[in-house]
C-alpha cells in the first residue's frame, strides 16, 4: 500500500505531526510511507526510518494553485497512490491532493476545499494539535489510538543552556529589552554557559540584542550556523531551554530536554508541550486577552503577556527544572 502525507508548513507543526508518523507506520506496518514537505524542513522526515521517500516542495517552483496542482499531477505519473493524508488546513494543499489522484483523500474540511477530498472530516475542538493529526488516523481506519508522543532518542547531556527568543509570529517573540533582563538575570543566578539558537533569518534580531550586552562572556550565538539536525542535537543536549512558543520548544519536547516555554499569544492546551513532565508552561496571568491566538498584538506596542512575566518567575521555574 502506498501512502503519501503532505506534511504541514512550519516547524513546530511538523514536530508535532511525528507522532501521526509514528502511528501511521505502527497501523500499516507494510505500507510504503512517502511525505511532501517545504523543501526548508525536508531534513526533520529524513530522520525517520519509517518514512520511505520525501518529496521537497517549492511554492517558487511551483506557484499558485496551478503550481501545487502541477505538483501533485507530476508525483501521480511515478506511482498511484491508496491514501493521501492533508494534515494543513489549506485549500492549496488539498489542490495538490486532487493532483496526485489518490484513491483516497484525507484531511479536514474547511476553507472551501472539502469538495477536493473524499474524505473530508470537521476537526475536533479543545484537542491538542497532535490529537487532532492523530483524529485522522482514527476516522480513516475506525481504531482508538492511544499513542506515546515520538521522541528521539536521548543523547548525552553537556553543562549548558539554551535561550530560544525566537518566533514567526511577533506576538509570540520575545521583544529585545525583555530578552536582555531574562539574560541578565539567568547569568546572575546560573553558572551554565548559554547558547542562543535561531534561524539564518533571525540573525539580525539575535545580533540586536546580544550588541546591548555589557560582554558577551560565557555566551555562544549559534542563530543561523546550523542545520536543523545539528539544531536539534544542540537542543538535546543541553541541560535545559528556555523558549518562546515556537518551533524549537517542540524540538525540546521530542528530544526530552527539561524546557520552560513562555506563553502569551497562543493557547497551551492546543500546541503546547505534548506529553511531558519535562516541560513547564509559564505564562502571565489576569491578562484579559491573553490568548488572542493572533500573530501582533493589537492593543500594545509589544505583547505585554510577555513584556510583564516576572522575571523572578522565570528564575524560579529554571531552578526547579534543573
Amino acid at each position: 500500500m502506498n501512502i503519501l502525507v503532505r506534511l504541514p508548513n512550519w516547524l513546530g507543526d511538523v514536530v508535532m505531526s511525528l507522532t501521526f508518523l509514528q502511528e501511521l507506520a505502527r497501523l500499516q506496518p507494510d505500507s510504503h510511507i512517502e511525505v511532501i514537505i517545504k523543501k526548508e524542513l525536508a531534513e526533520i522526515p529524513a530522520l525517520l526510518p519509517f518514512v520511505k521517500q520525501i518529496h521537497p516542495f517549492s511554492k517558487k517552483e511551483f506557484p499558485g494553485i496551478s503550481g501545487v496542482y502541477r505538483f501533485g499531477k507530476k508525483l501521480s505519473e511515478n506511482k498511484k497512490y491508496d491514501y493521501f493524508f492533508c494534515l494543513p488546513d489549506s485549500f492549496s494543499s488539498a489542490m495538490m491532493g486532487l493532483g496526485i489522484q489518490a484513491r483516497k483523500r484525507i484531511g479536514f474540511s474547511g476553507q472551501w476545499r472539502s469538495f477536493l477530498l473524499t474524505h473530508a472530516f470537521a476537526k475536533p475542538q479543545h484537542l491538542h494539535r497532535t490529537e487532532e493529526y492523530l483524529y485522522l488516523l482514527e476516522k480513516t481506519f475506525q481504531t482508538k489510538i492511544q499513542a506515546s508522543a515520538f521522541r528521539f532518542p536521548a543523547v548525552e547531556k553537556k553543562e549548558y543552556m539554551i535561550l530560544n527568543f525566537n518566533s514567526e509570529a511577533s506576538s509570540r517573540r520575545m521583544p529585545v529589552s525583555k530578552a536582555l533582563e531574562i539574560i541578565k538575570y539567568i547569568r546572575k543566578e546560573f553558572s551554565q554557559p548559554l547558547v542562543l539558537i535561531g534561524s539564518l533569518k533571525e540573525q539580525i534580531f539575535i545580533e540586536s540584542i546580544l550588541n546591548l550586552l555589557p560582554e558577551r562572556e560565557n555566551i555562544e550565538n549559534l542563530a543561523g550556523k546550523t542545520t536543523l539536525p545539528e539544531l536539534i542535537q544542540t537542543i538535546a543536549s543541553a541541560i535545559l531551554m528556555i523558549s518562546t512558543d515556537s518551533g524549537s520548544a517542540h524540538i525540546a519536547t521530542a528530544v526530552q530536554t527539561p524546557l520552560l516555554v513562555l506563553f502569551g499569544a497562543g493557547n497551551e492546551a492546543n500546541t503546547g508541550p505534548f506529553q511531558t513532565e519535562k516541560a513547564k508552561v509559564l505564562r502571565l496571568e489576569g491578562l484579559p486577552c491573553s490568548p488572542c491566538l493572533k500573530n501582533e498584538c493589537k492593543l500594545y506596542k509589544q505583547p505585554k503577556c510577555l513584556t510583564d512575566i516576572p522575571v523572578q518567575n522565570i528564575v524560579d521555574e529554571v531552578k526547579k527544572l534543573v
